[in-house]
């Protein structure tokens, strides 16, 4: 019994891992004039344990264009940016070492307001499966804006506000309770002191009589 709780905890811990291992977080989408900013796409596989391999595709629509352009390719570890507005500013942000592709983020250096608009990154991923290849297609489309610095928002600022609330209002109570308990300790002192007080009375007159007798005995 105790071997099949042993494997099945196991099996639990490799599940969890497993699907830790890769999650799907949304892009930021403000960025900030004449710094970096991270594009983010992440495209978690449905069968970890399926080996395959992807390229990653980006492109880039301005809000005075139509259709998108091609800006940027990863494939076989090399990058290649195939736009002129883009060129030295785009650095590969995602997954390392590895031709199985899941994180295809990019890095954007120098931001300047002309690269406000909608941003869509496209996995060609291939699915090789014993009998047959699988070819898949996910994609993530990102509308980024520039601003001169970065603003934070009403629910940033009170949820900030709150922790502060919190902490001084947790102080608050750890120094009642100290008083408290030490008023409590203090009062239940004294009680016993005043308690002990007769018994002590007592058991010294009780003491000095045992000594008045020893002596009339001599």
């Amino acid at each position: 019994m105790s071997h099949l709780l042993l494997t099945l905890a196991l099996l639990a811990l490799q599940a969890c891992l497993c699907r830790g291992a890769c999650v799907e977080v949304d892009s930021n989408t403000e960025a900030v004039e004449k710094k970096g900013f991270k594009l983010g796409c992440i495209s978690c596989k449905k069968r970890g344990e399926v080996p395959a391999s992807a390229f990653v595709d980006w492109y880039f629509k301005d809000p005075d264009e139509h259709n998108f352009t091609h800006v940027y390719r990863y494939r076989n570890k090399e990058a290649n940016i195939t736009d002129e507005r883009f060129f030295d500013r785009l650095v590969w942000n995602g997954s390392k070492n590895t031709n199985d592709l899941q994180d295809g983020s990019i890095f954007i250096l120098n931001v300047t307001f002309n690269d406000t608009g909608r941003y869509r990154c496209i996995f060609s991923r291939t699915l090789m499966y014993p009998a047959y290849e699988f070819f898949t297609f996910p994609n993530k489309t990102i509308d980024m804006t520039v601003v001169p610095e970065l603003t934070r928002g009403w629910a940033s600022i009170l949820s900030e506000v709150m922790m502060y609330v919190s902490l001084i209002g947790l102080q608050v109570w750890l120094v009642i309770e100290m008083i408290y308990c030490y008023r409590k300790i203090s009062v239940a002192g004294e009680e016993a002191l005043r308690e002990s007080a007769p018994e002590y009375l007592a058991i010294a007159s009780e003491s000095k009589d045992n000594c008045a007798a020893v002596q009339v005995a001599e």
